[in-house]
């Protein structure tokens, strides 16, 4: 689906999350600054990184309730780099911080009422429609593209008959999703979301958090990986990045490691790099535990580099010379099936877009 936009339109397009951003301010604008303006973008307009979707496009102000926003911060996107901030599931975040987070990224905004019928439509010829004009954007349920995964479980569990047609019907204005309606006939459209109800799948349970809180963050004996071990030796693309073949070498050779996960807490419980330790992109206080003796410091991310790099930035910053990101992630590290610690329940991930 491809972005078609006048130039004046798209100026008072792009410029409304500006507008957005300082009329709103408190508790969930720090928080917002804290935990989601690195993928979200500073202005909320989405796609500053794995492709998070706009937050202030009128289309999907209008149509995300309260409810929807909550379940998507709270419980994530199993499965992409969206985690779960809520801390039932493992994140950071309480009820009221969620709500005051809801709130400023509302905006001043108020969602409208949906309606509740159901539009009957033709999963087959729905299916013949996705393939055609949606999958290279939005990605099968194999493999994730360029745009929101709509393959996602969390997602089509949240998501409403009615929010996924005005979605395909109304487009996300300031954003490369156009609108069909005119494009693609009503009957056309409900054929569409028929095929997207299909794909739905039970939700994976959440992971252990009630055991999880009783336990430190992280075990003083186990930070290091193969402590009897040689060092690693790794060459980085752009001084930075190690790649998953590389690191997975220096793993199965039992050398030197500290694998970071850079992920909320809530990703790391669902999924982890078997012997990683988890430290959070917002709570870099925890760094100091880690070793500077010249064993390599490798962190990963889901996104694939965004957050890992916040990590990375602090670890140089401290003198960890021998530091890298895992370049292509960890959803790429689980696709060659190097060894990963799940937890019960899980669905197999789509791989990440290329």
């Amino acid at each position: 689906m491809r972005f078609v936009c006048g130039s004046l339109l798209c100026l008072l397009l792009w410029s409304q999350p500006a507008l957005a951003a300082t009329a709103a301010g408190g508790d969930g604008q720090a928080l917002y600054q804290k935990y989601c303006q690195t993928c979200h973008g500073a202005n909320l307009q989405g796609y500053a990184g794995d492709n998070a979707p706009s937050l202030v496009s009128p289309t999907f102000r209008a149509t995300a309730s309260d409810e929807f926003l909550h379940t998507a911060i709270a419980r994530g996107r199993a499965g992409t780099a969206m985690a779960g901030y809520g801390s039932e599931y493992g994140g950071p975040l309480d009820d009221r911080q969620i709500a005051s987070l809801i709130q400023y990224i509302r905006g001043g905004s108020a969602p409208q009422p949906l309606p509740a019928q159901h539009e009957s439509g033709s999963r087959g010829y729905g299916e013949r429609i996705y393939r055609e004009y949606c999958e290279r954007c939005h990605g099968s349920e194999q493999t994730r593209g360029d745009a929101v995964h709509l393959a996602n479980p969390m997602f089509l569990d949240s998501a409403s008959d009615a929010f996924l047609r005005i979605a395909i019907a109304e487009g996300r204005p300031g954003t490369p999703m156009e609108p069909w309606q005119g494009k693609l006939a009503p009957q056309q459209i409900n054929d569409l979301v028929a095929y997207l109800r299909s794909l739905e799948r039970p939700v994976p349970p959440p992971p252990a958090v009630a055991t999880a809180k009783a336990a430190p963050a992280i075990d003083g004996t186990k930070i290091v990986l193969h402590p009897g071990g040689a060092q690693a030796d790794l060459a980085l693309r752009d001084g930075k990045y190690a790649s998953v073949a590389d690191v997975a070498r220096a793993y199965a050779e039992g050398r030197r490691l500290v694998i970071v996960d850079a992920r909320a807490r809530s990703d790391y419980l669902r999924m982890h790099i078997e012997g990683a330790i988890s430290i959070p992109y917002f709570n870099l206080a925890e760094l100091a535990q880690i070793p500077n003796d010249g064993t390599w410091v490798v962190v990963y991310c889901a996104c694939p580099h965004h957050l890992s790099e916040i990590v990375l930035a602090e670890l140089r910053k401290r003198g960890y010379q021998h530091s890298a990101v895992l370049d292509e992630g960890v959803f790429e590290w689980q696709r060659y099936g190097h060894p990963m610690t799940v937890s019960r329940g899980q669905l197999p991930v789509a791989a990440p877009p290329r």
